[in-house]
């Protein structure tokens, strides 16, 4: 194991959980990279905790599918697999769809301003070119369309899929090439709001998960 990650620190969260949202969170970010074995002892040094917790959150990892349990090599962080891509991508359509509906019914003047808001931070992400923010502000600008729906329920479910999304939405973002077109369709999602037209709207919903499949799968057949 030679990949640096962050350790969360908070007093208030349970021991076991710390060490579980920890790993969880280095995965999905790229701090640990597929293929990366994860040494207990290492770990459990790093992170200044005994190794029982280590074990249980790889176990966790393990039924979550980060983690791939491999005889005589123990614990290595899962490479991300075509069929786990199109599985996950297939459902963010069809939820990113339905959340783009509503949020179109519902639209309000606070939520042109909130969309308004994400989309320059996700520019300015672009600029300063750090990968993280990049990440997190494209995972933002969705979240605004999100809120804007007004529907609890759908807003559960999407937040259950954030994620799993993360790990693919810094993987496309690590293209630089892409980040131009990431722009440009945030903008013309936002100004179908702005100029009320829903076709146009639904069709770059559409092409920007479709831009997403196509660059991952690309790179998981040359990488992974």
């Amino acid at each position: 194991m030679s990949s640096e990650f962050t350790v969360i620190r908070d007093e208030y969260m349970p021991l076991r959980e710390l060490v579980f949202v920890t790993l969880r969170q280095a995965i999905l970010k790229g701090e640990l990279n597929p293929g990366e074995r994860l040494m207990e002892i290492q770990l459990a040094e790093k992170m200044g905790v005994s190794r029982t917790p280590i074990r249980e959150a790889i176990k966790k990892l393990s039924d979550e599918g980060l983690v791939t349990l491999v005889p005589r090599k123990g614990a290595i962080v899962a490479g991300i697999s075509q069929k786990m891509l199109t599985d996950v991508l297939q459902v963010r359509m069809t939820l990113e769809k339905m959340a783009y509906e509503c949020a179109f019914k519902n639209f309000k003047n606070k939520d042109k301003e909130a969309m308004e808001r994400a989309e320059q931070a996700f520019e300015d992400a672009v600029k300063e070119g750090d990968l993280i923010k990049i990440t997190e502000a494209d995972e933002a600008f969705h979240f605004a369309i999100y809120d804007a729906a007004n529907n609890d329920k759908l807003s559960e479910l999407l937040q259950t899929l954030k994620e799993n999304m993360y790990r693919y939405r810094m993987e496309y973002s690590k293209d630089i090439s892409t980040r131009t077109s990431l722009i440009e369709e945030h903008r013309q999602i936002y100004d179908s709001f702005i100029n009320r037209d829903y076709a146009a709207g639904l069709k770059v919903v559409e092409k920007h998960i479709k831009n997403q499949e196509e660059t991952v799968l690309d790179k998981i057949n040359k990488d992974f």
